[in-house]
């Protein structure tokens, strides 16, 4: 049995950590290198950041916030947001992160996830999905939830098993923010379909949601605002996947 991860997210604006229900109403929660260096200590496996600025200014002042964190946390550190070049993947890299998340971009340049498995190989690459329940089954949405993109969860990680990327984050948009527990019947379908690591994520509100989630056979969860507004700890989620049986660290 493989070991699983717990990963916290920090959804990063203008240099704070906001988070919100749904993708909407986001609320300060803090600066990211202190969270970061908050979970680390509590004994989190990852962590990822999410860059959710719009400007250039706040994009740079989150690229210093990935520096300072990768000098002071020595776990491996995923960055999303805003990528648009494989050039930009580079500079996160050198700035200290292990991994990037594509989203938007990859729906709107496919082949940009080619470029970078080609220049840095698979393992940096992760392809973050934001999907919901449509007419059409679980279609994948860019723009902060708000855009369809007429391409469903199914045919987006048949391209992803192809490109190979590294790992799918798969979040439900339904969820987010919830406290409601992870959409399983989503995240067991991308599980079932995908040839690379899955993280479930959107939705969880205790303990016993990171466990339940592990029937759908994921490699790794991941929650931002049940950990940021201190509901439970690292060590409580891992208690719990745990007690069901899991692998933990």
């Amino acid at each position: 049995m493989s070991t699983l991860r717990v990963i916290p997210c920090l959804d990063v604006k203008n240099g704070r950590v906001v988070k919100g229900v749904n993708f909407k109403d986001l609320v300060d929660m803090g600066d990211p290198v202190e969270l970061a260096k908050t979970y680390f200590e509590q004994g989190a496996d990852e962590l990822t950041f999410l860059d959710v600025s719009a400007s250039l200014e706040a994009r740079n002042a989150t690229i210093r916030a990935v520096s300072e964190v990768a000098e002071q946390v020595f776990i491996p550190l995923t960055v999303g947001g805003g990528i648009k070049t494989s050039d930009d993947v580079a500079d996160l890299l050198s700035a200290g992160a292990d991994k990037v998340s594509i989203s938007s971009a990859a729906i709107n340049n496919p082949e940009l996830l080619t470029e970078i498995v080609q220049r840095f190989g698979s393992q940096v690459l992760v392809s973050s999905i934001d999907a919901k329940r449509t007419e059409n089954g679980f279609e994948l949405f860019t723009h902060g939830g708000t855009k369809a993109t007429g391409v469903i969860l199914e045919d987006w990680i048949l391209f992803c098993n192809q490109v190979p990327v590294g790992e799918l984050l798969v979040n439900s948009i339904d969820h987010d923010g919830t406290g409601d527990g992870f959409d399983i019947e989503m995240t067991a379908l991308a599980v079932k379909l995908s040839e690379v690591p899955v993280i479930a994520s959107g939705g969880a509100g205790t303990a016993n949601h990171f466990a339940d989630v592990l029937e759908a056979g994921v490699d790794a969860v991941l929650a931002a605002g049940v950990f940021h507004r201190g509901e439970i700890s690292i060590s409580q989620a891992k208690e719990s996947m745990a007690n069901k049986g899991a692998e933990v660290r």
